[in-house]
Formats: structure tokens, sequence, C-alpha cells
């Protein structure tokens, strides 16, 4: 089966359509699936629900779509550096289901491990829980989280194989896995495509059963925040 396709837009033809629910890989502008972002945004699929970290910067990642307003739904953890995230929820033109960072990434884990739920303490007495089961175990109070399976899951990887096997560099290896576990279909952009036998079992982050299309490009590394010191006089 062909996985490995020439551009982002190829690597997503058939799959797009409006209404659709998205699982988003990176945190904050780390790891992040920019061509496959600029994809979507250029095919104009609209409507979507999309469940990551956060939604990127006003300018970048996830930001691009809610500026042509093809995002109606984000299931995010963080708000905070995306001044249009900010302002679409407080105007209401965006709907927001928060999520804690660890809830997320379970939520997507699970889902892609075909459990339908789990029970967490985190979030009891909050926001959160409003809606949710809860159920008391040894003593404590705990919630029902519905496991995540999305239509689609967008990552980026380091490196991949030509049958998916994927490997994330660093910090990229943060919500990446998970979101790829939990899409019905995955696409994943990668820096390299190395040929098949030449990654070490033992080093793949993801098995390409998860995978379903692969396409390699060029990235942009931006750096969120920058501290500076000024430097001492003698």
């Amino acid at each position: 089966m062909k996985k490995v396709y020439g551009t982002a837009s190829e690597a997503l033809e058939g799959v797009l359509h409006d209404g659709m629910f998205i699982a988003a890989g990176g945190f904050g502008l780390c790891g992040i699936p920019e061509l496959l972002i600029a994809a979507i945004r250029d095919a104009g699929t609209k409507d979507l629900t999309v469940a990551s970290n956060n939604c990127g910067i006003d300018d970048f990642g996830l930001g691009i779509l809610l500026q042509t307003r093809q995002i109606r739904k984000m299931i995010s953890s963080y708000v905070g550096e995306n001044a249009e995230f900010m302002r679409q929820y407080l105007s209401k033109e965006l709907e927001l289901e928060f999520n804690p960072q660890g809830t997320l990434a379970e939520r997507m884990r699970a889902g892609g491990s075909g459990i339908a739920g789990f029970y967490t303490k985190t979030g009891v007495g909050t926001m959160i829980a409003e809606g949710k089961e809860h159920k008391d175990f040894d003593g404590q109070t705990h919630i029902l989280e519905r496991g995540i399976v999305a239509d689609l899951s967008i990552v980026k990887a380091w490196k991949a194989d030509d049958t998916g096997n994927l490997v994330f560099r660093k910090t990229a290896r943060n919500f990446n896995p998970p979101a790829a576990m939990c899409g019905r279909i995955c696409v994943a952009e990668v820096e390299e495509i190395v040929p098949r036998g030449s990654l070490d079992p033992d080093q793949i982050h993801l098995p390409g059963i998860y995978v379903h299309r692969i396409v390699q490009g060029q990235h942009e590394k931006r750096i969120e925040q920058r501290t500076t010191r000024k430097q001492e006089v003698a």
C-alpha cells in the first residue's frame, strides 16, 4: 500500500470534509504539522473541531486556521500566546472545551488503544468536571473522561521509513504519538524519509500500523519566546 506522497495537499486528497474532527500533534510551536495545516487552509475545509494542546500563534500553526475562520471548536489545554484564539473565545465566535494537558494526551491515547473512557482525579471540583460522571475509588472522587477518536490525525516527525514507522526528535515527542494513534486516518509530515530497515527498532517511537500517509518537506523552525539577560559588567 502506498504511503509516501509528494506534497501535503496530495497526502490529504480525499480525506478532508467540512465538519470533520482533527487531532493535531505538537506543543506550542514544537513539532507542529505546519505543512498539513497550510494544506487544510488552502483546501478551505471549514466547521472543524480540532483537538490540540494549543492553537499555535496568530500567524503560524493552527492559528492560521483561526484567521480564516475554518475552526468551529477547539479541544485544548492552553489559550495563551494567541490573541485571535482568545478574542474569538471571549466573543463566543469559537467553542472551546478545556482539558488538562495530561487528560487530553490520555484521551487521545485511549481512543487509539480502543479504550472508550477512563476515570481521573484531575479536574474534580472545577469547571472541567461539570456534566461528567463522578465515581469514588478508594475514597477519592474521580470523573469520567471519554477517549478521543478523530476523523483525521495530523502529526510531524523527524524521520520515517516508507512503511510509516516514525521517530520524533527530542521535545517534538510530545502530543504527536497519542494524536497519531487516535485518528481513523493519520497523515504524518516528516523531515526525512529513510530506507526501510535503516531505523533501529528500539528507536521507533510510533509503529507504522498507525500511519496511513507520509509526506516529506522543508519546515520553518520558530521559537515561541526568547529570554535575554543583560551582560554583566565587571
